[in-house]
This record gives structure tokens, C-alpha cells and sequence, in this order.
């Protein structure tokens, strides 16, 4: 599903400047509807996201979400659009439904005022699977991969308002690249992108547009990836986490300079 966005633009669009005049406006703006994500027949999370990627995206969500060990896990995917929004299944075939029903109940608590509980809050202190050793980034190649990641980003060119997350090869090429008005849904497009098609995030590198909170870098690390590089600063949470785990983490990412954060093991 490469689904091109349906981009709508208000019909009442206007700009009005400081001497009180103003000017009628066509301007498009990013798609943004509800995906309902079940699996194994039960409702796990809706998501505010863009219609476009959808079996990537629930298949990535399933696994940094700590649902399916692998892509291959994720099976029987069925996308359906209703007037609300669209409905994404999929079953997981190594998940107990004991185990799913289990994950359903705690996001409900987290989703209604946020991380909750000392359940939680042990829950997001726990460490994250080991980074394997590997080789810093080549500077060059994260300025080559700025450089065309626009090229890569038809939906943020046409309305301002996406985030993308690529995968770059050691050498600053871009594998793959996924846009939504979502950037953890953006991150979770590519792994299910990158996973479908069995490629391994192990060597090259994440790069995102989106601000570099701890739920990025965890992201990053259950997809087996090494590296990161942000074009936003990192939250002291998602330093430390980096760190941690061992994920080097570069952000600022700018075409002059780029600020090496934390390295790996």
C-alpha cells in the first residue's frame, strides 16, 4: 500500500496580515485520520497517522512495540477504510492471547493520563536489549543523506506539515524512507518497511526528523539499529537511554555540522 496521500485543503483558507488585510490561501494540508490497530482480534491502540503505508506500519508497530519477535511473525495483515478511518489487522503468530490481553490493559492505563503507576514507571526504567559493538558514522555520509532526504519526502513538500524517518546505508545512500504526520508513526513505517523486505537495520543508520524524545531511541533500538542521527535536539531521557543501550546517537543534524551526542560500546 505505496497509497499516494489524499491531501485536502480548507475550503476558507485565508492570510491575513498585520495592516488588517488579507488574501484567500490554497494550501494543502497533511492527512491525518484514525487507524485502528487489532491483532489477534483484539483492539490494541488507535492511532492518529496518514493513510499511506499501512502494512508497514502495523507491522512495525507490532514489533517496536515488543509484540512479534519478527516480521514473519506478523501475518494475515487486512486493511479496510471505513468513514471514520481505517481498520488494520494482523495477527501475531507467536503472541499468547493471554499475553496480548495482558499489553491491552496496560495501555489503556498509559493512554489515559499518559505513563501511570509505579507498574510504569519501573517499566520504562528497564534496559534495553544491548547495542551490538560497530563503527561510528562517517561524517560525510550523514551529510549526503540530509542532503537527499528531501527527495524523499513528496508529502512534506506538498504541505510542511510530515515527518520522515530513512534508513541510510554506511555510505550516506537512503535504502528506504517513510513520511506520516506522526513521527513515532513515520519511525514505525520504515522498521516495517525495512523488516518486510528483510533487510537489516544493524549497519547504516536511523535518520529522523522527528525530535529526539526516549521513545525514538527505544524505537530505534528494538528495530535492531546501531545508529541514530536526529535533525532535532535529544530530551536527557533519550540521551541517557542511547547511552545505555549503547546506540550512537547523533542529532542537530544540519548540512554543516552535526552534534555526536553518545557512541556505541
Amino acid at each position: 500500500m505505496r497509497t499516494i496521500l489524499a491531501i485536502t485543503t480548507p475550503a476558507d483558507l485565508v492570510a491575513l496580515r498585520p495592516d488588517g488585510s488579507s488574501r484567500p490561501v490554497e494550501r494543502p494540508f497533511a492527512p491525518e485520520i484514525p487507524v485502528a490497530l487489532e491483532y489477534n482480534g483484539l483492539s490494541y491502540a488507535v492511532m492518529m497517522a496518514s493513510p499511506s503505508d499501512l502494512e508497514d506500519f502495523v507491522t512495525g508497530f507490532a514489533l517496536t512495540e515488543g509484540l512479534a519477535p519478527t516480521a514473519t511473525d506478523v501475518t494475515g495483515i487486512d486493511l479496510a477504510e471505513t468513514d471514520k478511518g481505517w481498520i488494520a489487522r494482523a495477527t501475531i503468530t507467536s503472541l499468547a492471547l493471554e499475553t496480548l490481553q495482558a499489553r491491552v490493559r496496560s495501555r489503556v492505563a498509559e493512554s489515559s493520563c499518559g505513563l501511570c503507576g509505579i507498574d510504569n514507571l519501573e517499566a520504562i526504567a528497564k534496559p534495553l536489549p544491548p547495542v551490538p559493538p560497530h563503527a561510528p558514522i562517517a561524517p560525510a555520509a550523514i551529510f549526503r543523506a540530509l542532503e537527499a532526504l528531501r527527495d524523499h519526502q513528496p508529502g512534506n513538500r506538498a504541505t510542511g506539515g510530515m515527518h520522515a524517518a530513512a534508513f541510510v546505508a554506511p555510505d550516506g545512500a537512503i535504502v528506504a524512507a517513510r513520511e506520516d504526520v506522526g513521527r513515532h508513526n513515520a519511525l514505525d513505517k520504515l522498521v516495517g518497511a525495512m523488516a518486510r523486505a528483510g533487510q537489516s537495520m544493524a549497519k547504516g543508520f536511523i535518520l529522523s526528523t522527528a525530535r529526539c524524545s526516549y521513545e525514538i531511541v527505544e524505537k530505534s533500538v528494538r528495530a535492531s539499529a546501531t545508529m541514530l542521527v536526529t535533525i532535532s535536539v535529544p530530551t536527557s531521557m533519550a540521551a541517557a537511554r542511547a547511552q545505555a543501550a549503547g546506540l550512537s546517537l547523533y542529532a542537530l543534524a544540519r548540512p554543516d555540522e552535526v552534534l555526536r551526542v553518545t557512541t556505541g560500546h
